[in-house]
């Protein structure tokens, strides 16, 4: 059995769990709580991070590298396209949601506002979570651009891009923290995206002490 360890708010491994039900890949999920730093954890990834997925007899780590391989492995349905400057605008974007996005707004919402609590590093320090508030906006601004120009994020087909985008986004959207009126185009994309059979298991996570916000699941809003 392939087996992800993963936390189930962390985007990083939504990343990875989207791209493995996109190509129909069968896991196990294993919830792991990654800042206790267990021995075995530490021994499976020395780094500290999730998501880290056993697969075809090998021990894989770092989102973006796992997505390669399963793109590499397991090419249908591809989430990457052939074209080589394709190619790029998706990493491009990929990159974009993994490191200034999560910089700029998931670390400053998601992690101030659940993460303190289940680490038990104290209570949200607000200026953070004032500038993720802050800085949503733009993000947001910059997918509907994005979505004004092309049909998906990346061009005229999915691809791994949306699921990095994705990813972030229904982190964030179990928190209510993602104003979907801000953008009727952003808001189609993603109630498209979370309409896919890949999203269903994301869309039955449920957090202890974070319930489950009424629209979340809904494929309406």
């Amino acid at each position: 059995m392939n087996i992800l360890y993963h936390a189930p708010l962390s985007p990083f491994c939504r990343k990875v769990r989207l791209s493995l039900a996109e190509k129909k890949i069968e896991i196990q999920l294993v919830e792991e709580r990654y800042w206790e730093k267990d021995p075995d954890f530490l021994l499976r990834n020395p780094a500290g991070k999730v998501p880290i997925l056993k697969i075809d007899g090998k021990t894989l780590s770092e989102s973006s590298a796992i997505c390669e391989y399963l793109e590499q492995r397991y090419p249908e349905p591809a989430l990457l396209p052939k074209n080589v400057d394709a190619q790029f605008e998706v990493r491009r974007l990929v990159a974009w949601f993994d490191d200034k996005f999560h910089n700029e707004v998931t670390s400053k919402l998601l992690y101030e506002r659940v993460n303190r609590k289940i680490h038990g590093t104290g209570y949200p320090v607000s200026a953070h979570v004032k500038a993720g508030a802050k800085a949503i906006k733009y993000h947001l601004d910059y997918l509907a651009w994005l979505l004004d120009n092309r049909r998906w994020l990346a061009g005229n087909s999915m691809t791994l891009a949306d699921f990095a985008a994705a990813a972030h986004l229904s982190s964030l959207d179990y928190i209510s923290d993602v104003d979907w009126n801000r953008s009727m185009a952003v808001k189609n994309w993603y109630a498209t995206m979370k309409s896919r059979p890949a999203f269903r298991s994301l869309l039955a996570d449920n957090v202890p002490g974070f319930p489950q916000p009424e629209h979340y699941s809904n494929l309406d809003f």
